[in-house]
């Protein structure tokens, strides 16, 4: 009987696990081990001919490709400037929103609304703003904010870039944050209230140590999201100008389908996905460590 208990259950788990399984696998597991393999060979994406080459692409991008290492500086740059400034919106707007503000149900609809617009449709509508209306406004009011060449310098292309990212994440974030901040119990605030803790010591003392758990997922999810950015990045400045804001997933997108050499990107993407995976697993034990029970 316990054989065919036993037999049952795992037919049963099979049922409702197998198709999952199945689906990661070929969606996720088998195309991940074959740009492994592809990162080690020479191919161009097209012929039948592959060829064995070993650790030559890794070489290559450690010793030769300068354009990799400009891409993974402006990356870095990118992630903590967009990571620091769209978890301190997010939180901003959450403990702004967590008042007692009869239009905060409009405006939490009104912050969240960005982060529904797909990020190529969100650049090119940017890409608008920044080229034409901020233009025109430079003209008629003469205010030197609006006048900038803001696609079309080195510096202000890049923080064009993290505005229209903070802009689109910041409320996503803010959800997530409201969420957190509403779980906080009331009683741990009013007893620090009543022991003479201002705004800012409750703050800091209180309430940050209590939505951790949120602080690790935001953060977990603003640093994923800048690292991978892609569609802003093609939408807004193609990576120019001169390729001061290309990113490392646009560089390795140009290597493997622009320039059609397959193994060299894919041993780009490979690079990218241990330093990522290091840098979230990092954070994420580092950000573990701090959270507090209730």
């Amino acid at each position: 009987m316990n054989g065919r208990k036993w037999a049952g259950g795992l037919i049963r788990q099979s049922v409702f696990v197998g198709p999952a399984l199945v689906c990661f696998a070929l969606i996720v597991a088998v195309p991940f081990l074959l740009s492994v393999y592809y990162s080690f060979t020479e191919w161009n994406g097209i012929s039948a001919g592959i060829e064995w080459v070993g650790l030559d692409n890794f070489r290559q991008i450690v010793l030769h490709d300068s354009d990799f290492r400009h891409a993974f500086w402006f990356t870095i740059r990118f992630s903590v400037a967009s990571v620091v400034l769209t978890n301190a919106l997010g939180f901003a707007l959450a403990l702004l929103l967590t008042q007692a503000l009869k239009t905060r149900m409009v405006l939490r609809t009104a912050f969240f609304l960005p982060n529904v617009i797909g990020g190529l449709l969100l650049g090119f509508i940017w890409q608008f703003i920044f080229v034409k209306v901020f233009a025109t406004l430079g003209e008629h009011t003469g205010i030197g904010f609006f006048q900038l060449p803001w696609l079309g310098d080195a510096p202000t292309a890049f923080w064009g870039i993290v505005i229209v990212s903070v802009w689109q994440g910041a409320g996503y974030l803010m959800v997530i944050y409201i969420a957190a901040l509403n779980n906080v119990p009331k009683e741990l605030t009013e007893a620090a209230r009543i022991d003479g803790a201002g705004r800012l010591t409750l703050l800091r003392s209180v309430t940050v140590p209590l939505i951790m758990p949120a602080v690790t997922v935001c953060l977990f999810l603003t640093i994923s999201w800048a690292f991978k950015m892609f569609d802003l990045n093609v939408s807004l400045t193609k990576g120019g100008p001169f390729n001061s804001t290309e990113s490392v997933a646009l560089n390795i997108y140009q290597e493997a389908f622009r320039n059609n050499r397959y193994g060299l990107g894919t041993a780009k993407a490979f690079v990218f996905f241990i330093v990522v995976a290091l840098i979230t697993v990092l954070q994420v034990t580092y950000t573990k460590k701090k959270e507090v029970e209730a």
